[in-house]
């Protein structure tokens, strides 16, 4: 009988980004097994079309699944999916408490204080802090999985190569055209490039190498997007709310460079294999960053700040004002040779 296989995904889009080294590397342990991945609704379009899984089930533990009643309509389900393995890769005891009532017998992920006897295949917490790639490959190479690949995977469709080729188009843009998408957005403000530095950026990628500059990123990044573009001497194309994740990952791929700050964009550019100029301050490439191919560059200062830094609080985000606009221009045409 094949090995049913559940993996048991994190919640956030590029942790799930991450993961997918993982994934391959089960993948390619057990080839004929039937592969499954529990994950987050905000999360599913990371994996639709990863052939490497059979199946992606959606625990919206913000809704459907957050009340008990909701939790044992999903232990039910997986009930009669039968599962033989739970991958666990988000340290939660309730996730692990779930496999165990779904019956699934092999449960392998990281030890909890509150969920080790949850888990029939514990993996001790690494003692050094490791790249969230690296992390996750742990439990793939205690399962005895090949982790020698670290690359990261995102699949698009012709649907979305042929949504941007037809976008492109209708902006005047020809595909023999040097494209820079260039993504000013970030979750969070402390992340962002001053946007400024965005503008005089785009102007001289247009004045040295008569670029094509789109402006990337989700709907409410709109307002951003035109104050870049205000600063601007000729205006950009902006595709911010235009395009979902699969189409961003389009975008990219058409695009000779991706210049962004740490985000979800940055490194769906880094997995669709385009030039990226990558601008960190107050997270941790060695954890987070950009990983396993050669198609990227990090830029980060050292402010005397510790990094990774979580103060939402900071006023004068000066490990991002410590990058200058010189700096990317000469990682970005010491790529671009």
């Amino acid at each position: 009988m094949e090995k049913r296989i559940l993996i048991v995904e994190v919640n956030w889009l590029g942790d799930v980004l991450f993961s997918t080294p993982l994934i391959r590397a089960i993948r390619e342990k057990f080839k004929n097994a039937y592969i499954a991945c529990l994950t987050h609704p905000r999360t599913k379009e990371i994996l639709e079309g990863n052939p490497r899984i059979n199946e992606i089930i959606i625990y919206d533990e913000d809704a459907c699944h957050k009340s008990l009643l909701g939790k044992l309509r999903l232990i039910l389900l997986l009930r009669k999916k039968r599962f033989d393995l739970a991958v666990i890769l988000h340290r939660s005891t309730t996730r692990a408490l779930i496999m165990r009532f779904a019956g699934i017998k092999e449960r392998v992920g990281y030890v909890t204080n509150k969920g080790t006897r949850l888990l029939t295949l514990p993996v001790d917490v690494p003692e050094e802090a490791l790249h969230k790639v690296e992390y996750f490959l742990r439990i793939a190479a205690y399962l005895g999985c090949d982790v020698s690949q670290k690359n990261y995977e995102f699949f698009i469709t012709e649907k979305e190569r042929k949504y941007i080729e037809e976008t492109l188009a209708s902006a005047g843009i020809k595909k023999e055209d040097f494209v820079v998408v260039l993504n000013p957005g970030g979750n969070w403000l402390p992340k962002r490039w001053p946007e400024e530095r965005f503008a005089c950026l785009a102007d001289e990628l247009i004045k040295r190498h008569d670029a094509k500059i789109i402006i990337s990123g989700a709907e409410r990044d709109l307002p951003l997007a035109g104050r870049v573009s205000k600063k601007m001497k000729l205006s950009p194309l902006i595709l911010c709310g235009k395009t979902n994740l699969k189409q961003f990952g389009a975008l990219a791929q058409r695009a000779n460079f991706v210049i962004s700050g740490d985000s979800g964009p940055m490194h769906i550019a880094v997995a669709m294999k385009t030039g990226t100029v990558a601008l960190f301050g107050p997270t941790s490439p060695q954890l987070t960053g950009p990983y396993g191919g050669d198609n990227y560059r990090v830029i980060q200062k050292n402010v005397g700040c510790e990094v990774p830094c979580y103060d939402l609080t900071c006023s004068d985000y000066r490990c991002m004002q410590a990058i200058t606009v010189d700096d990317v221009l000469k990682v970005f045409e010491e790529m671009h040779e």
